[in-house]
């Protein structure tokens, strides 16, 4: 009797012991913050994603914490980037979204970690990336920027804005200079605006349609060029990058280029964080993305929502740091 009872205490105790540790992540998010740090300033796409999602993820996580969105500018969000990774808590309390190309960035050397290693969210979002033109610059069409010196904005040599450029610059042979520095694209906007750079290239069509959908009415910018796996159904008349691809070469460093449009609005945790927070956060990322009230409001400010699952995140990851080392060696040197 006396082990019988023993033997009854025990497997009461570990079933009590699993369902504290099943209601853990629900105690640990009660009355606590999550923060979603940005790699940019305050105004450009990445910023109006992040803000959105801000106000609906924490309704879909246990104990509904408050989830504050904090911008957190610098080299082309590479700052944002190195934060989440090595420094913030890994305890599921930050997560962040940083330049779609970061995953490359890191792969060949210009930031210092293992992209493979965070804990991937998935994307809000695929995307068409462009290059645009203010409508009194010279550079009215994508010839122009070929035969014509311009000069483009960016913001860091991991900013799309900077990709972009250098690899139509090096692979294409445009006739474009980079300023490079600025904190975003809203700032690269404004000093469009203020006629010191022509354009930029980088941009996403999903942020222009959703911050500047009345430059693009009122012919205010020339859309030149776009940059997807394929073309945008509502920009039937602006050419591909890829049609002005001539070797096999050109054709990799560019495939190299876009294969981080699938992650147009990536969002990551830190490594290592516990295996259960990592999976509600997940699940929050998902979820929140089918929910008709973040939908109502993605629709309201006109951004794209076009889910990308972690797992298909983690692949899109995976495949680059599979290619063949010569390429990212090509890659690397056109555009970085």
């Amino acid at each position: 009797m006396r082990l019988g009872f023993l033997s009854a205490a025990l497997v009461s105790a570990t079933f009590a012991g699993t369902a504290a540790h099943a209601a853990a992540p629900a105690d640990f998010y009660k009355g606590r913050t999550i923060y979603i740090m940005i790699g940019y300033s305050a105004g450009g796409g990445y910023d109006l994603y992040a803000r959105v999602l801000a106000q609906h993820l924490g309704r879909h996580i246990p104990g509904n914490p408050t989830v504050i969105p904090q911008n957190m500018p610098g080299a082309g969000s590479v700052k944002a980037a190195t934060y989440v990774f090595s420094v913030a808590p890994k305890d599921g309390t930050v997560i962040g979204t940083f330049a779609r190309g970061m995953a490359s960035t890191a792969l060949i050397g210009q930031a210092n970690f293992d992209a493979r290693k965070f804990t991937w969210l998935g994307s809000m979002t695929k995307d068409v990336t462009l290059c645009i033109s203010w409508n009194t610059s010279p550079i009215r069409t994508w010839n122009d920027a070929l035969t014509t010196p311009s000069t483009f904005g960016g913001e860091g040599p991991a900013g799309d804005p900077d990709i972009f450029a250098k690899l139509y610059k090096n692979v294409f042979g445009a006739k474009i200079k980079l300023a490079t520095g600025f904190p975003g694209t809203t700032d690269i906007t404004l000093a469009m605006q203020r006629k010191e750079v022509d354009g930029l290239c980088g941009i996403s069509w999903s942020t222009v349609k959703a911050r500047y959908g009345e430059w693009v009415k009122d012919r205010k910018i020339n859309i030149l060029l776009q940059a997807a796996p394929e073309k945008a159904p509502d920009l039937p008349d602006t050419p591909m990058a890829h049609d002005f691809a001539k070797t096999v070469e050109q054709r990799q460093i560019l495939d190299f280029a876009l294969a981080n449009e699938v992650l147009a609005r990536p969002f990551v945790a830190p490594p290592n964080i516990p295996a259960d927070r990592a999976a509600i956060l997940r699940t929050a990322f998902d979820a929140t993305l089918k929910d008709r009230a973040f939908l109502a409001d993605a629709n309201k400010t006109m951004i794209d929502i076009d889910p990308v699952s972690a797992t298909e995140a983690e692949a899109v990851v995976d495949r680059l740091y599979a290619l063949p080392k010569d390429v990212v060696a090509k890659a690397a040197r056109a555009i970085y």
